[in-house]
């Protein structure tokens, strides 16, 4: 019997070591180290499995100018917002990983895909749930199900023996951690096997030209579960994001080989599954009868994607000695800053004051264009006084208190222009002869204590 060997691998990066060492001399993560078995003398890589890998090219160097343009076809999926996230449709020979913490939705997503894609084989393999689970889930979602397959499997070569037989369009694993291979002999989802696992469906997809989903567990840290090697393995790597608690969730590309990685999907959790939303604007924005203090409507941009969204903030007397500041989907340091601003260039003596800040729908907003309307929000619950509902800001605030130009102002305002919005506050350094082409009166600030001009105006 052959002695067992035995390796350390860095968890963030994959890095191979022959000893535990607390520091990981590849990217320099501490206590990232974790022991696996690599080998046990039963199989290797080249006596278990009989099948001939072809090369994915020819071997002979070629001149650029050489190269004929790429015009493969992409297949629609027949989801509007996964189209658009991965750049127009699904590649042949693409490898996507899924991301997402655990109840967000990705199993749905990812059945949804396989139910809805007209004239379209897929092969749907589960090493989590039974058949018999995701049928129901199936009965739920409806769809096409003649087209969509189901094998429950967790070893790699059975599956690929399995996709041979078959000869789906698209194959959807879930998930990559419960996965298996004999070439490496260690606990199914470590390091080891999680590395060859994708390095063999990789040479898979490429060589047979289909496309694989696989869907990824996350840590605690909120990064994908395995090496980091594996998100360096896959052409694109989608986030799925959201909060438990709210119905909204976001599809982000973070990776993306074949298309950009500045769009977002959005999408409504549903009892009959996720329900696309085209437009984020609409459900961004509280419909009320009458004007309230402490509202205010922001253009913003989230990659390439404008939509309008409304911040609300309470602004009070605190009842104790230290002041509150309580934030829901913005940043509370960001939001110390914006105080800070106001109490130094507007007068207002915020120290004595609670803030409360949120922003609506449960997004979470980075933003910097924001911080024009977050600022007015503020300044309206301070005052008492409401902003009309017709009015709308995008701008970034500077610590002297100037006025800074939005990214992409041009796309805020044509957002805002379509929405039917009567008047949007930008800065004046942002003025451009473009922007009087849209059906919407554009109100120029340079400072903060403009703001208030504003607001009192409206009184």
């Amino acid at each position: 019997m052959a002695k067992e060997k035995t390796a350390f691998f860095c968890t963030n990066c994959g890095n191979e070591s022959a000893k535990w060492l607390g520091k990981c001399p590849a990217c320099g993560e501490w206590n990232t180290l974790v022991e696996e078995r690599v080998a046990t003398g039963k199989k290797s890589a080249s006596s278990s499995s009989s099948r001939k890998h072809k090369a994915l090219g020819s071997g002979v160097a070629t001149p650029i100018s050489e190269v004929g343009a790429d015009t493969t076809q992409r297949r629609d999926l027949c989801n509007e917002e996964v189209n658009r996230v991965l750049g127009g449709g699904l590649v042949k020979g693409s490898l996507v990983l899924l991301g997402g913490e655990p109840g967000i939705g990705k199993s749905t997503l990812s059945l949804q895909i396989a139910l809805h894609a007209k004239d379209t084989k897929t092969l749907y393999i589960s090493g989590e749930e039974s058949n018999q689970q995701i049928k129901m889930r199936a009965d739920r979602i409806g769809g096409n199900f003649e087209n969509c397959l189901l094998l429950s499997e967790t070893c790699v070569e059975n599956i690929i023996e399995s996709i041979d037989k078959i000869k789906p369009d698209i194959v959807i694993i879930d998930s990559i951690q419960t996965l298996y291979t004999d070439i490496v002999d260690s606990t199914t989802g470590g390091v080891a096997q999680i590395r060859e696992c994708a390095s063999q469906l990789m040479r898979y997809a490429k060589e047979q030209e289909v496309p694989i989903f696989i869907i990824g567990h996350i840590t605690k840290d909120g990064n994908i579960a395995g090496p980091k090697i594996l998100e360096h393995i896959v052409d694109v790597v989608l986030q799925f994001e959201g909060d438990s608690n709210n119905v909204y969730r976001i599809l982000r590309s973070i990776k993306n080989r074949f298309g950009a990685t500045s769009e977002i999907g959005v999408f409504e959790m549903l009892g009959n599954g996720l329900r696309e939303v085209a437009n984020p604007s609409d459900i961004l924005l509280t419909h009320y009868d009458e004007p309230l203090s402490g509202i205010a409507v922001g253009a913003t941009i989230d990659g390439i994607r404008p939509y309008l969204i409304e911040t609300q903030a309470l602004v009070s007397n605190t009842a104790f000695g230290m002041p509150q500041r309580s934030t829901t989907g913005f940043d509370t340091k960001r939001l110390n800053m914006l105080l800070a601003v106001v109490e130094k260039r507007i007068g207002i003596k915020m120290i004595a004051k609670d803030v409360f800040l949120n922003i609506a729908g449960g997004f979470k907003v980075s933003d910097p264009g924001l911080d024009l309307a977050v600022m007015t929000a503020m300044l309206s619950s301070a005052f008492d006084i409401e902003i009309p509902k017709s009015m709308t800001f995008a701008g970034e605030i500077g610590l002297s208190g100037e006025i800074r130009p939005a990214s992409r102002t041009e796309q805020r305002v044509s957002e805002a222009s379509r929405l039917g919005f009567k008047t949007i506050v930008i800065s004046k350094y942002a003025s451009s002869s473009t922007l009087t082409r849209y059906n919407i009166k554009i109100i120029n600030i340079s400072k903060v204590e403009e703001i208030v001009k504003i607001i009192k105006n409206n009184a």
